[in-house]
């Protein structure tokens, strides 16, 4: 994919928005069947509640629960000048997410400090894209820009999108953190270089 930044998240943003909902549902249940190999051996799982045309869905998380699967979600918190924040992190607890900031879902107290990503073997990660070699381009407000670095070295950070937005190639930055590996309905779990 070519473009700045910005242009890929325009152009990929309303990508998004043009999948039917009855499609989005089919490709979300599709990444539920891939748990297997996804979570392998894992005890904690760091997750997300997917929102409007996001890959998943709450039956990923709900499926992860069900097999005794410790669901951390992320709580996103800005300073008083308005600078993103490492993620702070909650336990999922079925039918208990409340309302939160730019139209998320996340879980109700008590909070976990921002260390807790360290307790997560597989981190699944929010994208708009990730390419071959792990580069992973988001939203741009850089939550998890700053948390991923706090997460274990071995852990598996796990980039959710849709079959064609694993691409070939992105813009990257030293900043960046590259993921170990992405989620897709079709491909399932694959290794990225």
């Amino acid at each position: 994919m070519s473009g700045t930044k910005a242009e890929l998240r325009t152009a990929l943003l309303a990508a998004r928005r043009g999948v039917s909902p009855r499609e989005h549902d089919s490709e979300a249940q599709a990444l539920v069947q891939h748990l297997p190999a996804l979570v392998a051996g894992a005890e904690t799982v760091c997750a997300y509640v997917p929102v409007g045309p996001e890959p998943g869905s709450i039956e990923l998380i709900d499926a992860l629960h069900r097999r005794r699967i410790r669901v951390l979600l992320p709580v996103a918190r800005s300073d008083a000048e308005g600078n993103p924040q490492p993620l702070q992190w909650g336990e999922y607890r079925p039918g208990e997410l409340v309302e939160a900031r730019f139209g998320l879902r996340e879980p109700a107290e008590p909070r976990l400090g921002t260390d807790a990503v360290a307790q997560a073997s597989v981190i699944l990660v929010p994208a708009l894209a990730v390419d071959r070699a792990g580069v992973r381009l988001g939203r741009g407000a850089g939550f998890y820009d700053r948390s991923l670095p706090l997460a274990d070295p071995a852990a598996r950070l796990v980039a959710v999108v849709r079959d064609d937005e694993l691409v070939d190639l992105l813009p990257a930055e030293p900043h960046d953190v590259r993921m170990t590996h992405a989620l897709t309905p079709r491909g399932g779990l694959v290794a990225l270089a």
